[in-house]
């Protein structure tokens, strides 16, 4: 175990937040995930974080994933103080980070999180990954599942997909593996492009969108400008007659989307 005194950090509200699909809770406090072909175990102690991993690992893997390295108390103290929403959804996911997630993986569960709940993604993305992914043991001898490749989806049928409960999301994801497999997009160069060009080149595949490259760009590439708008997001801007103030954010927009977004759906009128 490594542990770490982090701030701005909670568990519970990044694996609710719908950036990723592969975090769940173990335990009260205690949340496994699978990243990067890794297993990992997390708990957490108010600000103390403990980590089933050497300090080699976290440092080499989780220290990015978790973008360890961003300042989210200066964004947090950034929020308009007269911005009584803004400030309402900083106080209920204030704990919130932006991972900085493996790209294929976040292309494909993107494609599946199109008019779709988080559950059911969750459900899909992990019918996939026991269908089509390579095994792996963890620390404690036990097998998990880890992500399929695009040669593994691309190799496989859309029949096969749609058993996954994939539905029309299938043939999406079967072209867009082949995509990858056939050079057509080069994933290592998305690393390299900016918000605007990654976009572009991200709405090449089948099924990818305008909110879709958004979230891709966000939460794998780290664009913190992307600001993806969902159902969801066009409730809250709808909240800004007068435009919402896009200027005053610049640079991590895609942050205070995260607030906003987690905000829609957990806020205290959505509470039963």
């Amino acid at each position: 175990m490594f542990t770490k005194e982090i701030p701005d950090l909670d568990l519970g509200q990044i694996s609710r937040s719908g950036q990723c699909f592969r975090m769940r809770q173990i335990g009260e406090d205690t949340y496994a995930l699978i990243a990067f072909g890794r297993y990992l175990e997390v708990r957490q102690e108010g600000e103390r974080i403990s980590f089933s991993c050497t300090e080699e690992e976290f440092e080499k893997i989780w220290r990015g994933y978790f973008d360890l390295d961003t300042d989210y108390g200066r964004i947090k103290q950034a929020v308009d103080p007269a911005d009584a929403y803004l400030q309402a959804a900083v106080r209920l996911g204030g704990g919130i980070r932006i991972l900085q997630q493996e790209l294929w993986e976040t292309i494909v569960t993107f494609i599946i999180s199109q008019r779709n709940n988080i559950p059911r993604i969750k459900k899909c993305v992990d019918m996939l990954c026991r269908a089509f992914g390579k095994k792996d043991v963890d620390f404690r001898g036990e097998m998990y599942d880890l992500f399929p490749t695009p040669e593994a989806l691309a190799g496989v049928s859309e029949k096969d997909l749609r058993d996954c409960n994939l539905g029309y999301r299938a043939p999406y994801i079967h072209k867009t593996a082949r995509m990858v497999c056939d050079g057509t997009v080069d994933l290592g160069q998305l690393h390299t492009l900016d918000h605007g060009a990654a976009r572009q080149q991200l709405r090449r595949f089948c099924g990818v969108g305008e909110k879709v490259a958004d979230c891709i760009c966000l939460f794998a590439l780290h664009h913190m400008e992307a600001f993806p708008v969902d159902t969801h997001i066009q409730d809250m801007l709808r909240k800004y007659p007068g435009g919402f103030p896009f200027e005053r954010y610049e640079g991590y927009a895609g942050m205070i989307q995260q607030y906003a977004f987690y905000y829609e759906l957990f806020g205290e009128r959505n509470l039963v």
